[in-house]
């Protein structure tokens, strides 16, 4: 039984701390902290074992080097913002403390997803002997899991990779993002990248799109084609990818509400002058859009995420299509929260499982793929994020039409 450290008190944070809570043999204590710990205590109340609360500031290394130094936890899961990435990192470093995070470091004034900050502290973190775990979320995170199985288990090589992230859910407000609006937003509007022939292509954002009709009668949605992260590590890890795509789902109403919200300068990461102060335009849009953690009581439907990979078996060309459907109302119900908190969160604790109980181990910093895939797909199906993988050739889908 171990003692861990939760930082960050969003929907993401609220999901591991419930979770978590559900696995006393590992999680024997749990301290959730966040800036404002408020936020913290009002979670703590919905659990039915005592869990502690904290306040910090994750910017600051020295405020999180003291609570981890008064906590005392072996493991510490970064569920804050990605700005705080590094400071995080440096606060276990500095008392000893293993990492895992969600989500990759990202600078605040650039919108630009990747590693090379984080891989950076590999040496660190093997001199002191401690594990830095990334992306333990489900994209990244899951999809990085999805594809190390498939690897391990369907195909020999893999030259095709595509990820899916269908939202199927309406949360019945005007606009609105599923997760927090500034990460949300500064993710799609930046330049798309996807890997093709050795590199990486940069192309216009949500500049290529395609329809998908997801299983299990979750319905047909467009879906468009953006960065992320998982792609870079993926294609470093698997050098038998010739290509590499990654596709999220949007409605109409939300690709017409952020055209209007780009032309008029909200969505701007610069500073600018009103009324004497300093503002960002984006910061101050999160301010006035509904919060993420409330959407839960009224978002119905379901997600659909998942991986279509192809490549050789046996020297035969095989493809395969592993993916997971959430209900939105059933995690409501369990944890308070919707299910794109819950496909986080989820992710989040088993990863935390795996690095406490020693399935995973090791010193130094690694992505999902680089560990054993069986433990984690096991904790998946127990733990809320049941799986199914089908051949690929059932879908009606091309991503190159």
């Amino acid at each position: 039984m171990a003692r861990v450290l939760i930082i960050g008190a969003g929907g993401v944070g609220q999901v591991v701390a419930h979770k978590c809570a559900q696995v006393p043999d590992v999680f024997e204590s749990i301290c959730l902290a966040s800036r404002t710990k408020s936020k913290c205590d009002a979670i703590a109340k919905q659990i039915s074992r005592p869990i502690e609360t904290a306040q910090v500031n994750a910017d600051n290394v020295s405020e999180t080097v003291k609570l981890i130094t008064t906590f005392k936890p072996e493991l510490v899961i970064n569920v804050a913002l990605p700005y705080q990435d590094l400071a995080i990192m440096d606060a276990c470093l500095e008392t000893g403390t293993h990492y895992l995070d969600t989500a990759n470091y990202e600078p605040r004034d650039t919108a630009k997803f990747e590693y090379s900050w984080q891989w950076a502290y590999q040496d660190k973190f093997r001199e002191k002997g401690l594990m830095a775990l990334l992306g333990s979320g489900f994209d990244p995170g899951v999809t990085n899991v999805y594809t190390a199985y498939l690897a391990k288990h369907y195909l020999d090589e893999i030259e095709y990779l595509d990820i899916v992230d269908v939202n199927g859910g309406d949360h019945g407000k005007p606009f609105a993002t599923n997760f927090n609006p500034e990460i949300n937003i500064r993710e799609v509007t930046a330049p798309c990248r996807h890997f093709e022939n050795g590199a990486f292509v940069e192309t216009a954002p949500m500049s290529q799109k395609s329809r998908f009709n997801c299983p299990d009668n979750v319905g047909e949605y467009t879906i468009y084609r953006m960065y992320h992260e998982e792609l870079e590590s993926l294609t470093k890890h698997f050098p038998s990818i010739k290509k590499a795509q990654f596709w999220m789902s949007f409605s109409e109403n939300y690709i017409n509400h952020l055209q209007v919200l780009q032309n008029v300068g909200m969505t701007r990461i610069d500073e600018v002058e009103y009324q004497g102060q300093k503002i960002v335009p984006l910061q101050f849009l999160k301010a006035v859009l509904p919060n993420p953690g409330d959407l839960g009581k009224t978002t119905k439907g379901r997600t659909c995420i998942g991986n279509i990979a192809r490549g050789k078996k046996d020297g035969k060309d095989v493809g395969y299509y592993i993916y997971n459907i959430c209900d939105h109302e059933a995690c409501f119900s369990e944890v308070g929260s919707q299910a794109i908190s819950y496909t986080t969160g989820v992710p989040a604790m088993i990863g935390a499982m795996m690095m406490l109980t020693g399935k995973w181990k090791g010193e130094g910093v690694f992505n999902m793929e680089q560990m054993d895939p069986d433990p984690f797909m096991e904790k998946l199906n127990i733990h809320g994020l049941p799986w199914r993988v089908v051949e690929s050739g059932s879908l009606c889908w091309n991503p190159e039409e």
